[in-house]
């Protein structure tokens, strides 16, 4: 494992990482499951209805645990439709077996983060949701709850995606300061830097009629997971526009799709991970799909940038949102290597250039 350099691992990277047996499939990788930092995870055969969410702790494994908690299991060869309100335990195709050298750590995949569906990965032993420590050889096992729409889901299916990183790789807010001198990584001129850039949401609108944002209807169909481009924007969501106020009341459950007021830039040399700025700034959640790949927001010119799109939901009481408001901080870290193909023009991205943005299942 001495070959891999410090730094976040390119897709060349976890292609060898498979070839050295650190990552066991079941199956052959698909051919667009390696993106350029990231590596997909895809649904097993089983999920399980389960009581509750929970993490199995020290020297257990879920499987362990699934006889203790497990309500119905479910066969997703033929697919299969997962309720709102309800908690699913899935099997993945990918098992790791790590040196002492690398570690992992998983989020939700954009799109899924886009339709309210809340997914965590589960280790054996896992004292916490979304990270594999350095060492760790066993399966993994995605925790599914959909908070808004109904969805269908299969074996295959791609819900999350997994990060390996070697050493030290996150950037310090002085480091981060020199990269955005140099590369800008925000649109903001005087950007707020303290455990990462900070990032505000944009209520003044975009357009010529100052759409804001995107309201989720309710007792509404399923969203295939795997059909881009198969629900009609009007049957989910109900659009917000900008008034004079500049502001928002979010009420109490209900789903919002926003954007960022700053365009994101992450050069191809780095990556970058949004994080929540601080929960004691207000009653709301947003809920992230937190990678972004090198060369998000990149163009051969320099950094543009895209915005970024926030999945917010207000806790138990309305919460007034402002425009600029923080609402979460950006934070770099190393690559290892350069990718081949970078996030975009490359690869036809779904959300490069975006500005708000809806998930690529909607037309």
């Amino acid at each position: 494992m001495s070959a891999f350099k410090n730094g976040i691992q390119s897709a060349e990277a976890i292609r060898k990482l498979a070839d050295a047996g650190v990552i066991k499939p079941m199956s052959p990788f698909a051919a667009d499951q390696v993106q350029p930092a990231s590596l997909d995870l895809r649904l097993g055969k089983k999920a399980y209805r389960v009581r509750a969410s929970f993490l199995p702790g020290p020297n257990r494994t879920v499987s362990a645990r699934l006889k203790d908690m497990s309500l119905h299991e479910i066969d997703l060869t033929d697919g299969a439709v997962l309720e709102t309100g309800c908690v699913y335990i899935a099997e993945l195709q990918e098992e790791l077996h790590l040196t002492d050298e690398i570690a992992a750590s998983a989020n939700p995949k954009s799109s899924t983060g886009r339709i309210d569906v809340f997914t965590r990965v589960i280790t054996d032993g896992a004292r916490e949701f979304e990270d594999v420590p350095s060492g760790y050889k066993g399966p993994l096992y995605a925790e599914i709850s959909p908070r808004t729409f109904p969805v269908l889901v299969r074996t295959g299916s791609r819900l999350s995606q997994l990060r390996f990183r070697k050493g030290q790789v996150r950037l310090s807010d002085d480091e981060l300061l020199q990269l955005h001198q140099a590369e800008s990584v925000v649109t903001s001129e005087e950007p707020s830097i303290q455990e990462g850039v900070a990032v505000s949401v944009d209520l003044a609108g975009f357009g010529p009629d100052n759409l804001i944002g995107y309201r989720a209807k309710r007792h509404t169909g399923l969203v295939d997971v795997d059909k881009p481009g198969s629900c009609a924007i009007a049957d989910y969501w109900e659009p917000i526009y900008a008034d004079s106020s500049k502001s928002l009341i979010l009420d109490p459950g209900q789903f919002y799709i926003l954007a960022s007021k700053e365009a994101v830039h992450v050069p191809p040399d780095y990556a970058a991970e949004m994080v929540p700025f601080d929960p004691l700034v207000g009653e709301f959640r947003v809920h992230y799909a937190g990678f972004f790949d090198p060369g998000f927001g990149h163009s051969a010119a320099g950094g543009t940038g895209s915005r970024a799109v926030l999945e917010v939901r207000s806790r138990d009481v309305p919460f007034i949102l402002e425009h600029g408001q923080v609402v979460g901080r950006l934070v770099y870290e190393r690559m290892a290597e350069r990718p081949a193909a970078l996030y975009g023009k490359d690869l036809g991205s779904n959300y490069q250039a975006q500005n708000l943005k809806l998930s690529k299942h909607f037309r």
